[in-house]
């Protein structure tokens, strides 16, 4: 399978849990989410406004979480595609994203910064 509709520069993916999705981050500010098998676009979540620079799903497959030059973390609902959340804290731009196993922790990196947080954005 080869997707080739981006518009821009991809600079993150990542694959469900169950293998059947795959997330994708570009500097076009969008998060989009795309058939594993098919390539079909699905999704294009909007809400950065700046180049996304890591994505991932939660390990449950619900959420997905998204880093960007605009200093924020982004949580989406995975179904739905809608916005749940904005997870402010970083002073730079959102270099890597990650969930913890349990799916409650939200672990982000900026320069040289780590920030954790709940996934409804408490700071920890």
């Amino acid at each position: 399978m080869t997707v080739d509709d981006c518009t821009e520069w991809v600079t993150s993916v990542g694959f469900s849990n169950d293998d059947t999705q795959i997330v994708s981050g570009s500097i076009d500010e969008s998060v989009q989410v795309w058939d594993a098998l098919t390539g079909t676009q699905l999704k294009i979540l909007n809400g950065h406004s700046s180049g996304v620079n890591s994505v991932a799903f939660s390990n449950d497959g619900t959420q997905i979480i998204s880093g960007s030059d605009d200093k924020s973390v982004r949580v989406w609902n995975a179904s739905t595609g809608v916005e749940l959340n904005v997870l402010y804290g970083h002073t730079q731009g959102v270099n890597s994203v990650s969930f913890s196993k349990d799916d409650t922790q939200i672990v982000s990196a900026s320069g040289k910064t780590l920030l954790s947080q709940d996934a409804l954005g408490i700071n920890m």
